[in-house]
């Protein structure tokens, strides 16, 4: 199992990473549904043909669904701010409604595959996990508008590829939120991987584990519905900040130390705390990237982001098995409480709580770039006229 996950998980990253240019080209809209599509035939070919080509062409099956998945999802985070733009929404607010149907999609859709396989089988899930890219496809289909690409995105593979490593080296803001995602996706990798299955099974029970994410996911969805109301006026670098510093390293410590109920009641505290910071995440990296750069930015985002994932799992293992479960959950915590003060150390931070122009304004024309970033104003207390966590990125700690 464990095989076939990162058959699909290396590709995926790799697809986001190296296809941001290719999706600037084409048109993020048509790449997503025809992502969606090939997800779809690709995922029900497992289901058909598992018997005749054994476990290494599932593997590959899976593979190839990775791939494509990667395309279609870099494909939606381009298309995200121009749906949102068109719709005259607060930026803000829409980052939180797609972070909140997210994350209530991953609270329904591992309890629902289960039933579903119980009832049925794991084939006959599979085809209704297929069905549902072709869902997928249909609604960005009807509902997204068409537009023409911009000709900056007809630049070669190569100079656009570098164009958007040069944009997150270049804006220091997104770079730190990369940077510092990266960290805690390592970090809640090593937690939700390793150390916290370790505690369930010391105390002798899988109901604990159960317990211990689904109440951090509740408190997540509950804090993203209060977020979503008051999103526009939302201060974000208050939020972010105190959002990871709530969520992040006391859990690992509650894990090293406390009573059962005071761990489910520190895990839910940290999915509320938590629940803004997606959200956050998400507009001011859709704020601040310009339009025809989107996909490649997004895509490299996305993959440095992710990219601590599998690493976290190894050091959490690593560390379990050298020093034990309660100095390790010691270690990690002291460093994520580390990470998780960045944000109060540079006034560069503050910038999260700069907003666009009054979306009265209109939007702006497909030839029409942003400023960049070295335009914006130099001091933390300096905004634009008022008009709002991803890559997106992920805080979302893992996605």
């Amino acid at each position: 199992t464990g095989i076939v996950a990162f058959a699909e998980l290396l590709p995926y990253v790799l697809a986001s990473a190296l296809g941001g240019p290719w999706i600037d080209r084409l048109d993020a809209r048509r790449v997503s549904v025809v992502g969606a599509i090939l997800s779809a035939g690709f995922v029900v070919a497992v289901p058909l043909l598992h018997e005749r080509v054994g476990y290494a062409g599932v593997v590959a099956l899976v593979a190839v669904v990775g791939v494509f998945r990667g395309f279609g999802d870099t494909s939606k985070r381009a298309l995200f701010p121009r749906v949102v733009g068109s719709s005259g929404m607060d930026m803000t607010r829409g980052a939180a409604l797609q972070d909140g149907l997210a994350r209530l999609a991953t609270l329904l859709g591992a309890p629902a595959g289960g039933l579903l396989i119980a009832a049925f089988d794991a084939p006959t899930v599979l085809v209704v996990d297929a069905t549902t890219f072709v869902v997928s496809g249909i609604v960005v289909a009807l509902a997204v508008p068409v537009t023409r690409a911009a000709a900056a995105a007809r630049e070669p593979y190569l100079r656009a590829l570098r164009a958007g490593a040069a944009f997150l080296t270049r804006d220091h803001l997104v770079a730190g939120l990369i940077l510092m995602v990266f960290c805690t996706n390592l970090l809640d990798a090593a937690y939700t991987s390793v150390l916290a299955p370790l505690w369930a099974t010391e105390h002798g029970t899988s109901t604990l584990l159960g317990a211990l994410f689904a109440t951090f996911g509740i408190g997540a969805v509950l804090g993203n519905v209060v977020f979503t109301a008051i999103a526009p006026r939302a201060p974000r670098f208050a939020l972010y900040s105190l959002g990871f510093l709530v969520g992040g390293a006391p859990r690992f410590a509650a894990l090293a130390f406390a009573d059962v109920w005071v761990i489910v009641a520190v895990s839910f505290t940290a999915g509320l705390a938590m629940a803004a910071i997606n959200p956050i995440l998400g507009a001011a990296m859709y704020e601040r990237i310009p339009a025809d750069m989107m996909a490649r930015v997004q895509g490299l985002a996305v993959a440095v982001a992710w990219a601590g994932m599998p690493l976290g799992a190894l050091v959490g293992g690593w560390l379990a098995g050298s020093a034990g479960l309660r100095w390790t959950l010691m270690v990690l915590g002291a460093v994520y409480l580390l990470v998780t003060l960045a944000p109060l150390t540079h006034p560069m931070w503050r910038r999260l709580d700069d907003r666009p122009a009054a979306p009265d304004q209109g939007p702006a024309a497909p030839d029409q770039r942003p400023a960049a970033p070295d335009d914006r104003p130099a001091a933390p207390d300096q905004r634009p006229a008022a008009a709002g966590e991803v890559p997106a990125p992920p805080d979302e700690g893992p996605a």
